[in-house]
């Protein structure tokens, strides 16, 4: 076998390791998780576009899940002090411990992302990557991390999520959507990213 088989071999099989424990975690939380599949290399990619963070402009990625993101986050992060991510099951954060040890993964609630940030010690959050599945949290948990999201808005940030394209105009992604238009304006939403599953689209709010 050569190098290049190899490494293919290692990548396919780190991808199938990440679906399971993706699929175990929904079983376990489908509400808290919200998706069967990890997000694909064309919507992380997506998701990562125009990211550059540093100690002034720390990248905060919430619903960090298997770290099918953070993997594309991570080439874009200079150092430690420039990326926090939150994720609530513990399991995930065993994993994604053991597969980004040079990142800081934090266990918590998306409802407590402030003060954990403040905690963390680090600079301004110049970024916020929301994987949050907005469209199956009940709607007070909702709320209250999009006031969670606000206090970073307030003092100049960058704001992307995704959601599927078949829940689009469900009321609670439409919730989601009205709350940051009506605070930062129309969001940039890109194309549909056909190769994921299922289809999305991202959007992304920017405040000075």
């Amino acid at each position: 076998m050569n190098p290049a088989q190899s490494r293919r071999r290692r990548s396919k099989g780190l991808l199938m390791n990440e679906n399971l424990e993706f699929l175990q975690a929904f079983f376990k939380n489908p509400l808290k998780v919200g998706s069967i599949a990890p997000s694909s290399p064309e919507l992380a990619q997506k998701m990562c576009d125009g990211i550059c963070p540093d100690e002034a402009n720390v990248v905060l990625e919430l619903g960090v899940g298997t770290g099918a993101i953070t993997k594309f986050l991570q080439e874009a992060v200079p150092n430690k002090e420039s990326y926090i991510g939150i994720e609530l099951d513990k399991d995930l954060v065993k994993l994604l411990k053991r597969n980004f040890p040079e990142l800081k993964i934090v266990r918590g609630n998306a409802c407590d992302t402030f003060s954990i940030y403040q905690k963390s010690g680090f600079g301004k959050v110049g970024y916020i990557i929301c994987c949050l599945p907005f469209v199956s949290l009940p709607n007070e948990v909702g709320e209250r991390i999009l006031l969670e999201i606000d206090k970073f808005m307030e003092k100049g940030c960058v704001f992307r999520t995704f959601q599927y394209a078949h829940g689009y105009y469900f009321p609670s992604a439409i919730k989601l959507r009205e709350h940051m238009r009506d605070r930062y304006g129309k969001a940039k939403r890109s194309r549909i990213v056909v190769k994921n599953v299922p289809p999305a689209y991202t959007l992304t709010w920017k405040t000075t």
